[in-house]
């Protein structure tokens, strides 16, 4: 079971549905059931350009693909045939937002309890 720095599922995705508020570009983590083969995915948001927001590297789907909502990025099947929110368990926060997750969460932490969340 991760920890994550107390960042939970629910945390990310709220994040994710926020990225105006909260930095979640450039987001890696890898799975530590992954074994010898294990390496970061990437994932994030870019608005302001033609395509869809939501973008995953380094999955199931060669060259990474493209996601319109956070919902639909973390319920996605393309990590070994699973999703984020499925293999929860086993995600391994390294970056959000470009920053180490420990910092994240410490740099965000306020901003959760102004939405009045968590």
């Amino acid at each position: 079971m991760n920890s994550n720095y107390g960042i939970t599922y629910e945390m990310l995705l709220f994040a994710f549905q926020h990225d105006d508020v909260f930095g979640v570009d450039e987001t890696s983590f890898y799975f530590d059931d992954e074994g010898k083969k294990r390496f970061d995915h990437m994932i994030g948001c870019i608005r302001g350009n033609e395509f869809p927001p939501y973008w995953v590297g380094d999955c199931d789907i060669q060259d990474g693909c493209e996601f319109d909502t956070a919902e639909e990025l973390f319920q996605a099947k393309i990590f070994d045939g699973q999703s984020i929110q499925e293999r929860w368990e086993h995600l391994i926060l390294v970056n959000v937002g470009g920053f180490g997750a420990e910092d994240w969460i410490d740099c965000y932490r306020g901003k959760f309890r102004e939405f009045g969340e968590f």
